[in-house]
């Protein structure tokens, strides 16, 4: 299973989800395309920042009481309670599985301890086996002493504390579950995803957890940790030098793939994850977190992680955030609708396909001058990427992502009035399909828009998934070509791809 989507705990019970009374269809609507797409909804991570905040009232009659203080975040509440209703929201989407994360940061709450037994009695009986993904205990515990909000721990904590913390939590937790939830305690039903660290650079080192003993219950199910690019407000963040740039992607992955090489060999036969990432961290920027561009990037992101042994990325989101897939409901700060980078999560689980009938391995194409268009160009394999998907061993489809930033308007000011004059450059890319005979056909499908600063008019395979036209259901546009073929000649493959454009050849439907 390839697909995530975690929520900030703060918003999932009432924003995003809903309750049992009012669930949120057009968020379930999203979900229900891409578990069509897939063949499993996403998997929902609950937590976040805020998981580390929440503190359990179970005199308080509302889901969730919530106190934003700007000076720590203004996108989301620092001072959380939350009472026995925030729970129903796990009983409202169905089909869909769970990852439930409990506060271990305590916000220098002294029912910090009670909170965390409470709510493990209450998340297993509301979830169940059948609800449950895995759980989680702490939010990027390698920032506690460390972060910009305010610290949690002293300027000393190291990896032998958080372990010791960890184990001594989630063997209470196990405790809880024996005596409330005893069918929860199967190895497939129990376990953790750990430990959730917010990078490879931090305070605390992956490696060092598991030397210091993380998993001497042999409760960790799925190496996670956490990848952002880079940061809204860093200097030169820019959608085709940060975002839009595939050398940059890659880098930032495979500093992971690294991290794990080290654990791998005293975790045998565990998988890494990325339990929460997204474009820029600090929820995004705005004009660049909720472009085009950004499905782009949210594409090659995705894809790269896959080829490289990465078993499942959770794209981070949350109301009002710039780089949320959707926004669920209208707010005083955004308008319910479905983003751009939505139509990115769109095209990969299009390209990854029905992972419950047909497991997929997906390869990184290196581009050479022979793709790309022009053979002098020095940015080939750099603002593009491609990649093959094969279906036991046979190459069933490819995808290429040219990321070359087009700006629909001037200078991507965004003002309508004053559109670029500058003509959108077309590629051809050629690729090399041995053993597939001149003449087979492939379909091609895109995924578009009118440039990489769009933030609306965007379809895939002529398919819009906008609030307003059906409550994000699909609807076929009629304006928008769809059904394009290409041929195999002389043993390879070619398609014309415009800048700031992706497709996929689909060998497997024609």
């Amino acid at each position: 299973m390839f697909s995530g989507i975690p929520l900030i705990i703060a918003i999932a019970a009432h924003k995003i989800v809903g309750n049992v009374s009012n669930p949120n269809k057009f968020s379930n609507n999203l979900l229900n395309n891409l578990g069509y797409l897939i063949g499993t909804k996403p998997y929902i991570r609950v937590g976040g920042n805020t998981q580390d905040y929440a503190i359990y009232n179970a005199n308080l009659t509302i889901a969730l009481n919530g106190t934003v203080n700007a000076t720590r975040s203004p996108d989301y509440p620092t001072t959380i309670e939350i009472g026995p209703s925030y729970f129903e929201s796990y009983s409202t989407w169905p089909n869909v599985k769970f990852t439930h994360g409990f506060n271990m940061g305590g916000n220098h709450d002294s029912r910090q301890w009670a909170t965390l037994l409470e709510t493990a009695a209450i998340a297993c009986k509301t979830l169940g086996k059948d609800k449950l993904n895995w759980w989680e205990y702490g939010n990027e515990p390698d920032l506690f002493a460390t972060s910009s909000q305010g610290p949690v721990r002293a300027s000393s904590y190291n990896e032998s504390d958080y372990v010791s913390e960890w184990l001594a939590a989630t063997r209470a937790i196990k405790g809880v579950l024996a005596e409330t939830c005893p069918d929860m305690l199967s190895n497939e039903t129990y376990g953790y995803l750990a430990p959730s660290f917010a990078g490879v650079a931090n305070h605390l080192k992956a490696a060092r957890t598991w030397a210091n003993g993380l998993d001497t219950d042999g409760t960790v199910r799925y190496v996670s940790t956490h990848n952002y690019i880079s940061g809204a407000t860093s200097p030169g963040v820019t959608l085709q030098g940060t975002l839009m740039n595939h050398t940059r992607t890659r880098s930032s992955v495979d500093a992971h793939v690294s991290e794990f090489a080290e654990i791998s060999a005293a975790a045998p036969g565990l998988v890494q994850i990325l339990g929460e990432t997204n474009s820029l961290y600090n929820q995004g920027k705005p004009g660049l977190s909720n472009s085009f561009g950004a499905a782009l990037w949210g594409i090659d992101f995705n894809l790269y992680c896959a080829s490289v042994g990465i078993g499942r990325v959770h794209m981070h989101m949350g109301t009002n955030y710039r780089y949320a897939s959707w926004q669920p409901v209208t707010t005083d700060l955004a308008i319910v609708g479905t983003k751009a980078p939505y139509y990115g999560n769109i095209a990969v689980a299009a390209f990854l396909g029905n992972l419950r009938i047909e497991p997929v391995r997906i390869a990184h194409l290196e581009l050479g001058n022979s793709e790309g268009g022009n053979g002098t160009e020095t940015d080939v394999g750099v603002k593009d990427s491609a990649y093959a998907a094969y279906v036991d061993n046979a190459l069933m489809r490819i995808m290429v992502v040219n990321m070359r930033a087009y700006n629909y308007t001037l200078n991507g000011a965004g003002d309508l009035d004053t559109r670029n004059p500058a003509p959108r450059k077309v590629r051809t890319y050629n690729f090399g399909v041995e053993g597939f005979e001149d003449g087979r056909e492939a379909v091609v499908r895109r995924l578009q828009a009118n440039g990489s600063d769009a933030i609306t008019g965007i379809t895939w395979d002529g398919i819009s998934y906008n609030y307003e036209l059906s409550l994000g259901k699909p609807v076929r546009l009629q304006n928008v070509t769809a059904g394009e073929k290409v041929s195999v000649k002389d043993g390879a493959i070619e398609v014309a791809v415009p800048d700031s454009q992706a497709v996929v050849l689909d060998f497997g439907v024609v």
